[in-house]
């Protein structure tokens, strides 16, 4: 399996299945993998795999359910606190650690949009998505204010797959990419202050 990570020998066999088939999925695609041959990989029977997993989605729902977990749990604190732009900085800030922690899961998905958008994982995914962008921008800003925010979390999304393009330790590049949506943030509170016109 050239370029997939290695399932590791230590751990159960759930965890090997999970390696394996998230290698193959970052190899050669998610639609493109089968369930024989993560089988076949492993030296199990595919009995086995079922065993654990009735289904590619069940394996993929597997490896997502922890960056699930993290992103409810953002989430739910978001909506705990108030509507400011230090919080909504907060948001953005514990979000790019979990999308970069997360990245080749992501990466997965976005590269199977089409399929996994019909899958129960991927509406998961653009559900929590469209939860965290309201939680960025106020429905009644103007509309150029509302379109920075929603554009704040979005380089998050596709400036983390840009960075493997661009030389850099892995954090520096990330707190960079943080920068720059976070300045995107901003300006939308500068657009919601000329909206508002100078204080009476």
């Amino acid at each position: 399996m050239n370029g997939a990570p290695q399932a590791r020998r230590g751990g159960n066999t759930r965890q090997r299945i999970q390696d394996v088939a998230l290698g193959f999925f970052l190899e050669r695609g998610y639609e493109k993998t089968s369930l024989r041959e993560v089988a076949d990989e492993l030296g199990i029977s595919k009995p086995a795999v079922y065993y654990h997993f009735k289904t590619k989605e069940d394996i993929l729902v597997g490896l997502l359910g922890d960056v699930g977990r993290e992103l409810d749990a953002l989430i739910a604190w978001g909506r705990e606190q108030p509507r400011t732009l230090e919080s909504k900085r907060e948001l953005l800030a514990r979000y790019s650690v979990i999308f970069d922690n997360a990245a080749p899961l992501f990466r997965i998905m976005q590269q199977n949009i089409a399929t996994l958008s019909e899958l129960t994982v991927g509406q998961e995914f653009t559900d929590r998505t469209t939860a965290l962008a309201a939680l960025l921008k106020d429905a009644d800003a103007p509309m150029a204010a509302q379109v920075r925010c929603v554009s704040a979390l979005l380089t998050l999304h596709f400036g983390t797959f840009a960075l493997e393009y661009i030389d850099g330790a892995a954090e520096d590049k990330r707190l960079a990419l943080l920068d720059s949506a976070t300045e995107l943030l901003t300006s939308a509170y500068a657009v919601q202050e000329t909206a508002d016109g100078p204080a009476a």
